[in-house]
């Protein structure tokens, strides 16, 4: 396999090139805001702070503590750049591992490699603590880092399906350069495997230019944009890709856009490791699953303007071809893991209909469950197999809700091909469908429904029976329904004005 190939540019290090970028994107944003007729300034605040603030005052203690975290990164510079100073981001040096195929150390600095600039931007934007009282990271606490030099990475651990590496998430900076779309399909199989096998949650940088790359390209990771900046979009094999956006503190780039979501796992990792979405062990590690995970941070995520009005069919496409799921929302994916597992009302075999029988009280939640289809030895089939998740929102006072659910699973080991899964949203008052996500190549499906009326509603989770690669298969969902508020007084102009006021504070700190 080919060496890593760094994926932006040099670094800021100079203030006047920080500002630089912080212009670019108030004049970026300032054009973006233009769109936004419908968007209030709250709504576009959020947004942009991503729910660090709101996680902040509501959790302060979640922090990444308990969690170890590999950050793998490329060469540079073809100098043996690759580790991060633990001072320049803020971090005691006895928190780092560095680990390359020269050997192992515990201390920097040391013989193994040399400073990164663009390792440290990552961290700074991954667990970054230089300001105790304004972390630049969103998990400062992080307990242990392992810093992987990214070509011994792959591989030495990952290729050869070696044995657990010492953290669940692992944040990937960096993309292959392959020859082809072959090789990028053994890659992806290759990380998918590990993923299978022990967990792992990868989140990768998607690329800042053309269609995503290895390893950001494989099915069981999450693949990440730059939202307002330089982003990769779209896959080799069609399948929807980036999975979610962030926006970076540094640069505007992916590499700077990834440690935001590798971070928010952490967040949510340790939450559900502290019993916040349950008491009881089963919940608990539920709740720490890397699919349970992936499905919050997607469910959580903000919609931009426009989210998926591009697509041809947005039956068959589950996420928007540039910003996937949207934008990330930490403190929305926490409500999410909070709010505790649901589990289906009703589960049947057959062509799948509308189930009357609403179960759950909750506005939102999440449930991790394996589904099995029942073999029909007269027609010599599998049937197609559905869990239901029935709603009431009949008394419901506010005039509208919005709906967002998301559907993943993992593709299995050694598959080249995957389960199909689906997700329906059915009108049980009218027997009517309202929505369904119903691709064939992804691993996710989606539903985002803005205005849903008051009603009897059931979100059905189906296991196709046609093309199975397994009779069992796990997946996990997330879904929030939230009253849609009443519009507010302020619009185009003074969103505009807040935008660039925003960026501009930003670009004087």
């Amino acid at each position: 396999m080919a060496a890593q190939h760094r994926m932006d540019a040099a670094p800021p290090g100079l203030a006047n090139l920080q500002i630089g970028i912080l212009l670019k994107r108030a004049a970026t944003s300032l054009l973006y805001a233009l769109t936004l007729l419908g968007l209030t300034l709250p709504a576009l605040a959020q947004q942009l702070d991503q729910g660090i603030p709101e996680l902040r005052a509501a959790a302060p203690g979640l922090t990444g503590s308990g969690v170890a975290v590999i950050q793998a990164e490329a060469i540079f510079t073809g100098n043996n750049d690759w580790e991060v100073d633990p001072a320049s981001v803020g971090q005691p040096a006895d928190l780092f591992t560095y680990i390359s195929a020269s050997g192992t150390s515990t201390t920097y600095p040391n013989s193994l490699g040399i400073l990164s600039g663009h390792a440290d931007n990552v961290a700074d934007n991954f667990y970054g603590d230089n300001d105790t009282a304004n972390p630049e990271g969103i998990a400062p606490g992080i307990s242990q880092i392992y810093n992987y030099e990214a070509d011994y990475f792959a591989n030495s651990i990952i290729l050869p399906l070696a044995a657990p590496i010492p953290a669940e998430i692992v944040n990937q900076s960096f993309e292959f350069i392959l020859s082809g779309t072959t090789q990028q399909a053994q890659i992806d199989q290759a990380y998918d495997n590990y993923a299978a096998t022990y967990g792992t949650l990868f989140i990768s940088g998607a690329g800042n230019g053309g269609l995503v790359g290895s390893p950001a390209s494989a099915y069981n990771g999450i693949a990440v944009g730059a939202y307002l900046g330089s982003s990769s979009s779209g896959n080799y094999d069609g399948r929807s890709k980036p999975d979610i956006v962030a926006y970076p503190i540094d640069g505007d780039v992916t590499s700077y856009a990834a440690p935001l979501v590798s971070a928010a796992a952490a967040i949510l990792l340790q939450a559900a490791q502290q019993g916040c979405a349950g008491t009881s062990p089963q919940v608990e590690a539920a709740a720490q699953d890397a699919r349970v995970l992936k499905a919050l941070l997607l469910n959580g995520a903000t919609k931009p303007p426009g989210w998926k009005s591009t697509v041809a069919n947005p039956t068959t496409t589950p996420l928007d071809p540039v910003t996937g799921a949207g934008l990330l929302n930490v403190y929305n994916s926490y409500q999410n893991l909070a709010a505790g597992e649901q589990p289906f009302s009703t589960t049947l075999s057959g062509p799948v209909s509308p189930v009357a029988s609403p179960n759950i009280e909750p506005d939102e939640g999440w449930d991790l469950e394996t589904m099995a289809n029942t073999f029909s030895p007269g027609s010599g089939t599998y049937l197609d197999q559905s869990n239901h998740y029935t709603f009431d929102l009949s008394a419901a006072t506010a005039p509208e809700f919005t709906l967002t659910a998301t559907l993943i699973w993992w593709r299995e080991l050694n598959q080249t091909n995957i389960n199909n899964f689906y997700l329906y949203l059915f009108d049980t008052d009218t027997d009517t469908t309202i929505a369904a996500s119903l691709s064939t190549i992804d691993n996710v499906q989606e539903l985002y429904i803005p205005d849903l009326a008051p009603g009897d509603y059931d979100l059905a989770v189906v296991k196709s029976g046609s093309a199975v690669v397994s009779a069992t298969d796990t997946y996990a969902l997330a879904f929030a329904i939230t009253p849609v508020p009443e519009p507010a007084t302020l619009r185009l102009l003074t969103i505009a004005f807040a935008v660039l006021a925003s960026l501009r504070r930003r670009s004087s700190s």
